[in-house]
């Protein structure tokens, strides 16, 4: 039967147990696991030395701290702290692996003193640290200058090392570093009882570490993408501000560069459905290649001679899609050194972007195109409708007052039909001008002070015959204070004119109209109020609109074409004022418009 194993050893086999069960757990385990790790410390020290007890407990009350803090600055300089007092050296460091090299590199350095140590004041033993970092056991000598493995080392001799004490930093089976301690003028300060202890609090040191190095990494990638969110936000809201598609080409550029760190750049663009694209901005603005769907080579972009200049750049590109078709081409290029890895997937995130806003541009510009042909054409037409119609009122006029011979009652009324419908085509020709004037910014607006008041007041007489007609009535209120107005006077009769028309035929017989005026310190308010058939809350929202006519019987049996309301609010807004209207179905409606008080007066 073999021999028992003693305390010492039963303890010392635990406390690897344990450890190696804080290495490699997590969750709820890896928190059980650390209580049973101090449990056992608090069990050894009840058997041990007095002076062990000590140290024991102080082991016990050092890793309680640890993990109170995320940050790995603070963290790292705890756990420093922590081991120079347990071990009573007079100077330590933590070193941790480098991603990038894969290199050791010294993380925190402090004094017993709790303070801060810079690199000059902090030279150590490299080939120590080797040594544990390569084999992942902890070395431990009470005076390195006698010791026969390290006697010899230059870097022992160079700065008088004598005890040294060195573990390895393990999480999950994995070293990720190294925490070192010495003391230059002290021999014999560590033994193998401080070695077992330093490896204990390693453990629970190493756990703590690299917590706060990963939040540290996750906070930073965090940090990094909400930095990234604001940006896209605000290139949004740059790139959507307007519909200049040159201004979004320029902004999309600017920060495909700024972001990217590149020397330059270039965006080109789809031309129609070919498969040409044409630079639009930046480098080789104004040529064209043609893409078939592979890779894009820089002398495509710019002229060869050129290209063979920048041969040595890096060149990167993205393209710009919208619902899985190719629009556009962001491009960058490094004269020197490589993209960071972000740069890819930041320009793919910008191109999701920009797609939107250069489509809108596009498509913009494609509306505008459509709508300056159509004004050309409203323009070219209404300019050879006027000379037939013109004849043709002339010559029904003629024959009406019997210039060609004599004429019958019967043959009276069918003349009058025709100058009726030839009036009704004036003014629609000369409403369809006013449009195409004013979308191609032809239509010329004298501003000058005018009296409201009697502006109002000759509208309204010219359209008594109206008014009398149908036998409605009309009544003027017009406040004290309403002197002048800026506006041009031929369009505020226009549209006093189209308002009080519409009143006059969307109001019964023997029914009532009233005008009320009203003025603040900015502007004077024109309101016109009926007693008519009112507008349905469908009809409202379209009413402003070109040739929009109500589908209600009553609406449709009244002569017009949809756009008098349209051309007034084109024509107030030119005036720099602003028209609108409530209006409830069978309660009649309310007409407004308000145009800027003049200080003088004509």
């Amino acid at each position: 039967m073999s021999k028992p194993a003693s305390f010492d050893d039963n303890l010392k086999d635990l406390r690897r147990t344990i450890n190696e069960l804080v290495t490699r757990a997590d969750g709820q385990i890896l928190k059980r696991a650390h209580e049973a790790q101090a449990r056992v410390e608090l069990l050894a020290s009840s058997t041990s030395p007095p002076e062990e007890q000590a140290r024991l407990a102080m082991l016990y009350e050092v890793s309680r701290t640890f993990g109170s803090s995320l940050d790995q600055t603070e963290a790292l300089n705890q756990v420093m702290d922590a081991v120079i007092n347990l071990t009573g050296a007079g100077r330590g460091c933590v070193l941790l692996i480098m991603p990038d090299t894969g290199e050791l590199d010294i993380q925190a350095a402090r004094n017993f003193e709790k303070q801060d140590l810079d690199d000059e004041e902090m030279q150590v033993s490299r080939t120590v640290i080797n040594e544990v970092f390569k084999n992942g056991e902890g070395i431990v000598t009470s005076d390195a200058q006698t010791d026969t493995r390290f006697a010899d080392h230059v870097s022992v001799m160079r700065y008088s090392l004598r005890s040294v004490l060195c573990v390895p930093l393990r999480v999950r089976g994995e070293i990720i570093g190294v925490v070192y301690v010495d003391n230059a003028a002290k021999s014999g300060l560590f033994d193998a009882h401080d070695l077992e202890m330093l490896e204990a609090l390693a453990t629970q040191a190493a756990v703590a570490i690299e917590n706060a190095r990963l939040y540290t990494q996750t906070d930073a990638a965090l940090s990094q993408r909400v930095s990234e969110l604001e940006t896209l936000q605000r290139i949004d809201r740059e790139l959507n501000t307007g519909l200049d598609l040159d201004r979004v080409l320029e902004l999309t550029l600017e920060w495909a560069i700024t972001e990217t760190n590149a020397h330059g750049g270039w965006i080109a663009i789809r031309s129609g459905e070919t498969s040409i694209m044409s630079i639009v901005a930046g480098i080789g603005k104004g040529s064209s290649f043609a893409y078939d769907g592979g890779q894009i080579a820089l002398e495509q972009i710019i002229p060869f001679q050129s290209a063979a200049k920048l041969s040595s750049a890096i060149h990167l590109v993205v393209p710009v899609r919208r619902e899985d078709e190719v629009i556009a081409f962001i491009g960058v290029l490094r004269k020197q050194g490589p993209f960071s890895p972000d740069a890819r997937p930041y320009l793919h995130r910008l191109a999701e972007h920009a797609a939107v806003a250069i489509e809108n541009t596009r498509l913009y510009r494609s509306v505008q195109a459509a709508n300056l042909a159509k004004s050309q054409f409203i323009s070219v037409v209404s300019h050879e409708l006027r000379m037939p119609m013109t004849a043709i009122k002339g010559y029904a006029d003629l024959l009406r007052q019997a210039a060609a011979g004599p004429v019958s009652e019967k043959q009276i009324k069918y003349l009058e039909t025709i100058q009726s419908n030839v009036s009704r085509m004036e003014m629609l020709v000369s409403e369809l001008s006013d449009i195409s004037r004013i979308e191609t910014g032809r239509m010329k607006i004298i501003i000058r002070p005018l009296q409201l008041e009697k502006y109002i007041r000759e509208t309204v007489a010219g359209l008594m015959p109206q008014f009398k007609k149908k036998q409605q009535s009309i009544a003027i209120k017009v406040s004290k204070n309403v002197a002048y107005v800026n506006a041009d006077p031929a369009r505020l009769v226009q549209v006093l004119t189209n308002i009080l028309s519409n009143a006059s035929k969307y109001t019964p017989e023997k029914g009532k109209i009233r005008i009320g005026v009203d003025v603040d310190a900015a502007y004077a308010s024109v309101r016109v109020m009926d007693n008519g058939i009112g507008i349905s809350t469908a009809d409202q929202a379209d009413l402003f609109s070109q040739f929009f006519r109500s589908d209600d019987p009553i609406v449709r049996d009244q002569q017009g074409w949809g756009l008098g309301l349209h051309v007034s609010q084109r024509l107030v807004q030119l005036m720099d004022g602003k028209i609108g209207f409530e209006s409830e179905l069978g309660k009649g409606s309310t007409f407004w418009f308000s145009l800027p008080v003049s200080a003088e007066g004509d």
